[in-house]
């Protein structure tokens, strides 16, 4: 069985020969912390780690990127715009104004290479006229959308061994990104129109994006970013999620489907009980990561909602840090579900950096021993 054909039926309550062992990524802080303690300078995490368990690569093809683009065109300039205090007030390419360490630069606003806190002073999406502003920037022929040769890399991912995935941002993410958290909760509740407006144009224009790629391939999953969970409730209401989200998520999910693909995922860092009825409601099989620090219980969650929710992730990243006997518990307390199917488990978030090599190279082993690679 290879990679795909594992991935597809454990996330589908199938029968794989193994469930896919996916551990975790590490940040950058946490890799240079791991150079440190026996992970050779040069290799990858991942490669390491399987030969130190002695575990064989599994063959597969190179994965071919279809390079589509979700992002806006053109993105906004990136520039410092003061610096002062030990902090930078900058631009970053997406149009907010904020304020970062000046022990980082502005790769780190642009990619989650590490945990970075930031302030936000500004954000693009203020009022009406910045916002017909910004849509201008979703136009589905801008030149970059779609690579030249999109055609030929589909044919080149229709027999594939590997996963194939188109990631984007859902709704609420894509809003808060726009206005700010703030700013998009005000306007919720004041320019409840304005919303809708901006809502139904990001289901449109995604949409469109899914038309025209599931026209040559279908691929394996929809993975749709929106983090809207606090540590133990959503971010907004039931009945805002209904207005403003699900129309989204139903219409997306509606044409996965008809296109062939298996798995429509989530993600969502905080306490996802609430919002996992409503995600099942429009059509979402799988979500990840399954914060436990937010009260994320997946034992709880297969007991309430069965084989109607996937899930990737749910280990808890403090039981890795403390290592030995502790993270041997938290693999048996989430055994019962791995057994179960329709679970992937992993770290249920980056992997931090107080989380050291020998403690991650304990918790792979035993990790590899309940999906069946040891």
């Amino acid at each position: 069985m290879n990679a795909r054909e594992r991935w597809i039926k454990t996330m589908t309550f199938a029968n794989p020969d193994r469930i896919p062992f996916e551990p975790g990524g590490p940040r950058e802080s946490t890799l240079a912390r791991w150079h440190k303690e026996g992970l050779p300078e040069g290799k990858h995490y991942y490669a390491h780690l399987l030969e130190t368990l002695g575990i064989e690569p599994q063959p597969a093809g190179k994965p071919v990127g279809l390079g589509v683009d979700f992002r806006m065109i053109p993105q906004f300039e990136e520039k410092v715009i003061e610096h002062r205090d030990g902090h930078y007030i900058c631009q970053d390419w997406k149009g907010n104004i904020c304020e970062i360490s000046d022990q980082f630069d502005l790769t780190y606003l642009r990619e989650a290479k590490d945990f970075v806190t930031r302030r936000w002073l500004r954000c693009p999406v203020e009022n009406r006229n910045d916002w017909l502003a910004m849509k201008t920037r979703y136009d589905p022929d801008a030149p970059g959308r779609f690579p030249a040769d999109f055609v030929r890399r589909c044919r080149q991912a229709a027999d594939r061994d590997w996963l194939l995935s188109i990631h984007f941002s859902g709704p609420f993410w894509q809003m808060r990104e726009w206005c700010g958290f703030e700013g998009l909760c005000f306007m919720m509740v004041e320019q409840p129109e304005l919303v809708d407006e901006m809502a139904a144009f990001w289901s449109d224009f995604v949409a469109t994006m899914l038309d025209r790629i599931f026209q040559h391939i279908a691929p394996d999953m929809v993975h749709i970013s929106e983090d809207m969970a606090y540590k133990a409730k959503a971010m907004i209401s039931p009945d805002m999620v209904r207005r403003f989200c699900m129309p989204s998520w139903g219409r997306w999910s509606s044409q996965a489907r008809q296109a062939g693909c298996p798995v429509v995922e989530i993600d969502s860092d905080g306490y996802v009980g609430e919002l996992i009825p409503l995600w099942i409601e429009s059509g979402i099989n799988a979500t990840d990561p399954v914060e436990v620090a937010a009260h994320c219980d997946i034992n709880e969650f297969r007991g309430r909602f069965g084989r109607q929710m996937a899930y990737c992730g749910g280990v808890d990243k403090r039981c890795m840090a403390k290592g030995g006997s502790v993270i041997a518990d938290e693999l048996k307390r989430i055994e019962p579900v791995v057994r179960s199917g329709g679970y992937i488990p992993g770290c249920d978030h980056g992997v931090p950096s107080d989380i050291s090599w020998p403690d991650f190279v304990h918790y792979g082993r035993l990790l590899a021993k309940i999906t069946g690679w040891l």
